[in-house]
C-alpha cells in the first residue's frame, strides 16, 4: 500500500509488541488528514498497540510511522508533541487538580526555558475550555466531576496542546451511553469546526458507524478492511472479524448502517461460513444462513 499525499501521519510496515510476540504485524496505514478515522476491532487485536505506535510512545521492531514525511523517530520529541496529542485511555490526574490547571497543561510543549506561561497560552486555554464547554467548569477539581464532565476536560486539555492531529484511546470507557453520545459529538466538532484530523479507537460498532468518516477494521494484529461505515459494516465482515451474527440495517434518519445482533444462534450453514461467502457473492443464500438480505449485504 503507498502512502497517501493527503495524510501526514501513518505507519509503513510496523511490526510492534510488548517484548514477546508481537501485537501488530507488518501493517500499513494512512489516517487520512481533515477525517475522523474509527479503529475498531475484537479484543486483544492490536488496536490501541497500533495507535501508541503512531503517537511514539512505542517503537516499531521493524517498519516506521511516518510523520510529515519524516521518520517520527527522528523528529524531536518536543516537535512531535506540537504536531500530534494522544488522550490514552483512563488517564489518571492528581487529586484536587482544577481543571484550569489540567487544560493548561496540554501548553507545556510551548513552553521554553526563556518563554514561560504567556498571554497567548491563556487565550489557547480558555478557547479549548470553551470549545469543550468546560469553561463554567474551569475552577472545580477533576475528580468532583462526572464522567462526561471529566473526559470533557481531557480532551480540553488534548486540544489546548493545540495540534492538527489528535489521536484518542477509546475516550468513551466506562460511560454511559448519553455521555459516549456527548464526547463523540465534541469530537465531531472539533473535526468538522476546527479542522482537527481525528484518529481513534472505539468498542461501539454503532457508535463507530455514526461518528466516522473512515472505518479500520483490525484483526490479529492486521487491517482487514477499511473504508466509509456503509461499505465496511456487513454481516460476513461482523462474521469473520467479531464472530458475531447481525444483520446490518439503514438508520431511517441518517442512513447510516446499524448492527442489530441477532437474537439465537442458529446453526451454521452448511460448508461453513466459506458456503455462506461464496452464497453471497454469487447472490444466492445457503439453509442456514442469517438471511436473504444479510447474505446480500455481504457481497
Amino acid at each position: 500500500m503507498t502512502p497517501s499525499n493527503s495524510s501526514r501521519l501513518g505507519a509503513e510496515l510496523v511490526t510492534v509488541g510488548y517484548g514477546g510476540e508481537p501485537v501488530v504485524r507488518d501493517l500499513t496505514l494512512d489516517v487520512p488528514d481533515g477525517l475522523v478515522t474509527t479503529i475498531v476491532g475484537p479484543n486483544g487485536c492490536g488496536k490501541s498497540t497500533l495507535l501508541r505506535t503512531l503517537a511514539r510512545l512505542l517503537r516499531p521492531t521493524s517498519g516506521r510511522v511516518r510523520l510529515d514525511g519524516d521518520s517520527i523517530d527522528a523528529v524531536p520529541t518536543r516537535e512531535v508533541s506540537r504536531r500530534l496529542a494522544l488522550l490514552p485511555q483512563s488517564p489518571i490526574a492528581p487529586d484536587g487538580l482544577l481543571v484550569r490547571d489540567l487544560v493548561g497543561r496540554g501548553r507545556h510543549p510551548h513552553q521554553r526555558w526563556f518563554r514561560q506561561w504567556s498571554p497567548s497560552d491563556e487565550d489557547v486555554v480558555e478557547r479549548s475550555l470553551r470549545t469543550t464547554d468546560t469553561w463554567e467548569l474551569r475552577d472545580r477539581a477533576i475528580d468532583q466531576l462526572s464522567g462526561g464532565q471529566r473526559q470533557r476536560a481531557w480532551i480540553a486539555m488534548t486540544l489546548a496542546q493545540d495540534t492538527d492531529l489528535v489521536l484518542l484511546d477509546e475516550p468513551t470507557t466506562f460511560l454511559d451511553l448519553a455521555h459516549q453520545v456527548e464526547v463523540l459529538e465534541l469530537v465531531r466538532r472539533l473535526n468538522r469546526d476546527r479542522g482537527r484530523t481525528v484518529a481513534l479507537v472505539l468498542h461501539d460498532l454503532n457508535l463507530a458507524a455514526r461518528y466516522s468518516d473512515l472505518v479500520v477494521v483490525m484483526k490479529d494484529g492486521a487491517v482487514v478492511t477499511q473504508g466509509p461505515p456503509r461499505e465496511v459494516f456487513t454481516p460476513l465482515l461482523l462474521d469473520d472479524v467479531f464472530g458475531l451474527r447481525a444483520d446490518v440495517l439503514d438508520d431511517p434518519r441518517t442512513g447510516l448502517p446499524v448492527v442489530v445482533p441477532l437474537s439465537a444462534p442458529a446453526a451454521p450453514p452448511a460448508g461453513g461460513r466459506e458456503a455462506l461467502r461464496q452464497a453471497a457473492a454469487s447472490g444466492g443464500t445457503v439453509e442456514g444462513s442469517p438471511s436473504t438480505a444479510a447474505a446480500s449485504w455481504g457481497t
